[in-house]
C-alpha cells in the first residue's frame, strides 16, 4: 500500500511540474538558442501587419505585440489589442503563419479592473502567447491568480527613471525583484536593458540582480548612458550585449528577446537585422 501511495504521489508531482512547464517557446522561434524577434513598437509608424512583415524581413522568428497599433491597411481604424474580435485574431494568426513569425508576448499593457485583466489573459491564450508584459505591480494579486489559471508568464517592464516622480519605482531592478521574488515562478521581469542605460544603470548588473526571474527581455544597445543616448545595432554601443547574452545563457533563460529599436523609425529594418545577426553569430568562431 505504501508503494502505491508513493507512486500516486510521484505521479501527482509530475502533473504539477508539467503544468508549470507546459507553456514553453519552441525551437522553431529560436536563433542560436535564443527566441528572438521584434517588439512591434519598433515599427510603430506602421501597422501590425507591416510590423510582422518587417520582423520577417529582418530575420526575426517571433514578435511581441503592444496595445494600440493600427491593425492593417485594410482596417486602419482597428487597434491591435486584447479587444480584437475573433475574426481579426484569425486574420492575425494567418498573417503570422504566412511570414513564419510566432507571436510570443504582448505589452506593455495594463488592466482597468479584474475583468479587463481576464480579457488580456484570454487574448494571450487565444494567440498562444508565452507571456504578457506590464508595469502594473499594484495588480499582482489579480495577475498571479490568472497566471496560475492560464499558465502564461508575466514580466514587469521598466521604463527609465523619472526624476519628477518618486512613486515610479519599477525602473530599478532591485525594486522589481522585491515585488516578484515571492510570487509564482512565472512572474518576473521583462528586462529592458535600454531603459536601464537611460537611467544610468549597468544593464549587465540588472540582469544579474534578476537572476532566475527574467521572463523576457527588451534587449537594446545604446550609444551612451543617460537620455542623450540612442539605440544602435548590437555590439556597437555600450550596452554590453555579448556579456548579457553570456549571462542569460548561464542563467538558463527560457523567455523571448525582443529587439525594440527606438531610432531611425522609418528605415530601421537594416539595423534591426544587424541586431538579429549579432545573436545569430553569438558564440560562433570567427
Amino acid at each position: 500500500m505504501k508503494k502505491v501511495f508513493l507512486s500516486v504521489l510521484a505521479s501527482c508531482a509530475l502533473v504539477v511540474v508539467g503544468a508549470h512547464a507546459a507553456n514553453t517557446l519552441p525551437n522553431s522561434c529560436k536563433i542560436n538558442g535564443f527566441a528572438i524577434g521584434c517588439q512591434a513598437y519598433t515599427f510603430n509608424r506602421f501597422t501590425t501587419f507591416e510590423a510582422i512583415e518587417k520582423t520577417a524581413e529582418a530575420g526575426g522568428k517571433c514578435i511581441e505585440f503592444y496595445p494600440g497599433q493600427k491593425f492593417s491597411a485594410d482596417q486602419p481604424d482597428v487597434k491591435s489589442d486584447h479587444n480584437l474580435s475573433d475574426a481579426n485574431i484569425k486574420l492575425l494568426k494567418a498573417k503570422l503563419k504566412k511570414h513564419k513569425v510566432r507571436a510570443v508576448n504582448y505589452g506593455v499593457v495594463g488592466g482597468k479592473n479584474p475583468e479587463d485583466w481576464r480579457k488580456i489573459f484570454e487574448f494571450a491564450k487565444k494567440m498562444g502567447l508565452y507571456g504578457i508584459t506590464t508595469e502594473s505591480v499594484q495588480d499582482l494579486d489579480v495577475i498571479e491568480k490568472l497566471v496560475k489559471e492560464f499558465d502564461i508568464h508575466v514580466g514587469i517592464h521598466e521604463h527609465a527613471k523619472r526624476d519628477d516622480d518618486a512613486s515610479y519605482k519599477v525602473w530599478d531592478p532591485n525594486y522589481v525583484l522585491s515585488v516578484v521574488k515571492d510570487r509564482d515562478r512565472r512572474i518576473g521581469a521583462c528586462a529592458d536593458t535600454g531603459h536601464w542605460q537611460t537611467s544610468g544603470l549597468d544593464p549587465l548588473e540588472g540582469i544579474k540582480i534578476l537572476k532566475g526571474r527574467i521572463m523576457s527581455c527588451h534587449l537594446k544597445d545604446k550609444t551612451e548612458k543617460g537620455h542623450e543616448g540612442h539605440d544602435v545595432p548590437y555590439g556597437t554601443g555600450g550596452g554590453r550585449i555579448k556579456d548579457i547574452l553570456d549571462e542569460l545563457k548561464a542563467q538558463g533563460f527560457k523567455g523571448n528577446i525582443s529587439v525594440e529599436y527606438e531610432y531611425n523609425w522609418l528605415h530601421s529594418v537594416p539595423e534591426v537585422k544587424q541586431c538579429i545577426d549579432f545573436v545569430k553569430a553569438y558564440g560562433k568562431a570567427k
